[in-house]
C-alpha cells in the first residue's frame, strides 16, 4: 500500500515535523495544530521504514491514549498489524511494534522499568511533570542501528510548562544537553488546512476565549498561561539594562549604604529558599543573591541539615563583596523557631551567627505585597527587582497556579518555597498599593448598578 494512503496528505509544519531528524524534537505550540496526526503518521512512518523497531506513545490518561490513538489506529492499519489489548501493544506484519502507555502520576513510571524503545512519542507532553519526561525518555536506549529519537507535542501550560519551554523556547541548556538536539517545528491552527477548511468555526472558538488563553492557545503565547498566579511577574531580557516594564534585571555591584536583608526558607526533603536583598533610598528593594537546596530535579530537595546549610550561608556572607561585613537583618517562616523535636532551626542558624525574626504567616496579605511591589509605575518603574542570577526564582515564580478552592491563595502543591521567603520578607517591609489613573472596565454588571467609573483605580 502506498505511504500516501497509509498516513494521509501532511500540510506544511507538518511535513517539516515528519522530515526532522534531531534528537528531541517538538511539535505544535497552540491548539488545532495536527499534534496527534502528526503522532500517529510519524509513528507508521517509522514502523514501514525500519522493520522490527520498537516505539512508544504516551499520554496522560489512558483513555486520551485510547481516543486519540489506539482506536484510530487500529482502524487505519486493519490487516497490516495486530493489536494486543492487554498488552496495548501494536504488532506490524514485519516485526515493529507500536506499545501505548500512560502516566498520571509518578506510580505509572514503574511500567516502563527495564525496557528499551528506539522512539518515543509524549503526546501532550507539557500535561506530564519534568521528572515524568525525564524518566520516560531514559528508556530511549538499545544496541541496534535504528534511530534514537523523542518526539514532544505540546501547548503551553500543564504542570510540563517550564521544562518545554526552557528546551525548545527559550533554548537554555544544562549539563549534558547539546543544543543541536533539540527542534522546535511551531504548528497553530491556521497551519493546519485540513482542520481549517472542515471546521472554520474552531477558529472562532479560539478567538473568544479569556485573553490569556488566547494568547497561548490560539497564538502560541509561551510567556503566559491561564492560571498563573504570578501574571503580573514580567521577565523581559530587552529591558534589563534599562529596568523599565521588567523585574529581572542585570546585577550591579550594590552601593555600601543600602541595607541588607536576608528572607528564609527551611526544606530538607524539599528545597530550602535562602535570599539576599538590598533596599534602596526609595525603599525598593532587589533581590540580589540566592541559595536555593534543590537537585537538578525540580521540587526536590538536597537533603541538608540545618548545620550543613547555615554553614553555607554564613560562609556566604562573610566572603561575597555585597555581603561582607554587612549587618545583615533576617526574617524567616516562624516554623523554625518549633522546638518540638529538640533544638529548633532557628538556635542552629544562632549558632553560626544567624539570626532572624520571625515573618508575618498572612498568606493573602503576603502575596498581596508582592503584587504591590511588581505593579509598574506610569513610567514602567516597579518596587521589586530581581537579579538575573537568581535563577530558582525566575524559575519558579511564574510556574504557580491558583488554589482550586481559595481564588486568592496559590496551589501549595507547587514549588513556591523562593515564593514563601520573599512573600515573609515583602510582609515585613509593607507598603500600600500604587495608585494609577488606568481604568479596568467592570466587565458584567448584573445588579445594573451604575458605577461613578471616575472612583475606580487599578492596582
Amino acid at each position: 500500500m502506498k505511504t500516501k494512503m497509509i498516513i494521509g496528505v501532511p500540510n506544511d509544519k507538518q511535513k517539516l515535523f515528519l522530515r526532522d531528524k534531531h534528537r528531541h524534537i517538538a511539535f505544535g505550540g497552540a491548539r488545532g495544530g495536527g499534534k496527534s496526526w502528526a503522532v500517529r503518521a510519524k509513528a507508521k512512518l517509522l514502523c514501514m521504514r525500519y522493520p522490527g523497531i520498537r516505539i512508544l506513545i504516551v499520554r496522560r490518561t489512558y483513555p486520551e491514549l485510547y481516543n486519540n490513538h489506539i482506536n484510530i489506529l487500529r482502524k487505519e492499519l486493519f490487516g497490516f498489524m495486530k493489536y494486543n489489548d492487554r498488552e496495548k501493544l501494536m504488532t506490524f506484519i514485519n516485526g515493529s511494534t507500536i506499545s501505548f502507555s500512560y502516566c498520571a502520576s509518578d506510580k505509572d513510571l514503574d511500567r516502563l522499568q527495564g525496557v528499551e524503545y528506539d522512539i518515543i512519542f509524549l503526546d501532550e507532553a507539557t500535561q506530564l511533570s519534568e521528572f515524568q519526561m525525564r524518566a520516560i525518555v531514559a528508556c530511549v536506549r538499545a544496541v541496534n542501528d535504528y534511530p534514537k529519537r523523542v518526539y514532544y507535542t505540546c501547548n503551553p501550560g500543564g504542570q510540563g510548562h517550564a521544562y518545554i519551554k526552557r528546551l525548545f523556547i527559550d533554548k537554555r541548556y544544562q549539563e549534558a544537553e547539546r543544543p543541536e538536539d533539540y527542534s522546535f517545528v511551531q504548528s497553530l491552527v491556521t497551519d493546519n488546512v485540513a482542520l481549517m477548511e472542515k471546521d472554520p468555526e474552531y477558529v472562532r472558538q479560539l478567538d473568544s476565549l479569556p485573553a490569556k488563553l488566547r494568547e497561548a492557545w490560539r497564538y502560541g503565547n509561551w510567556n503566559i498561561f491561564e492560571g498563573q498566579f504570578f501574571e503580573d511577574f514580567i521577565d523581559d531580557p530587552e529591558h534589563y539594562e534599562d529596568r523599565q516594564y521588567t523585574h529581572v534585571i542585570k546585577a550591579f555591584d550594590i552601593p555600601s549604604t543600602w541595607s541588607i536583608y536576608r528572607s528564609y526558607d527551611f526544606g530538607y526533603n524539599k528545597p530550602f529558599s535562602c535570599a539576599w536583598w538590598a533596599v534602596d533610598y526609595d525603599g525598593v528593594i532587589y533581590r540580589i543573591l540566592e541559595l536555593y537546596g534543590c537537585t537538578k530535579t525540580p521540587d526536590e530537595g538536597v537533603k541538608w541539615t540545618p548545620e550543613k546549610q547555615f554553614s553555607e550561608i554564613a560562609r556566604m556572607e562573610r566572603e561575597h563583596p555585597w555581603l561582607k561585613g554587612k549587618n545583615i537583618q533576617g526574617v524567616a517562616d516562624p516554623s523554625i523557631w518549633d522546638t518540638s523535636r529538640g533544638e529548633s532551626v532557628a538556635d542552629t542558624a544562632a549558632k553560626y551567627r544567624i539570626w532572624f525574626i520571625p515573618g508575618d504567616n498572612k498568606r493573602i496579605a503576603g502575596w498581596m505585597q508582592m503584587h504591590y511591589r511588581f505593579a509598574f509605575d506610569d513610567n514602567g518603574y516597579p518596587m521589586m527587582y530581581v537579579f538575573e542570577n537568581c535563577k530558582a526564582f525566575i524559575r519558579t515564580l511564574p510556574l504557580l497556579v491558583y488554589n482550586e478552592t481559595n481564588p486568592e491563595d496559590l496551589d501549595t502543591n507547587g514549588e513556591d518555597h523562593a515564593a514563601d521567603e520573599a512573600r515573609y520578607f515583602c510582609m515585613s517591609r509593607p507598603i500600600s498599593p500604587r495608585i494609577t489613573a488606568e481604568i479596568k472596565e467592570i466587565g458584567d454588571d448584573p445588579l445594573n448598578m451604575h458605577i461613578d467609573k471616575t472612583r475606580l483605580r487599578r492596582i
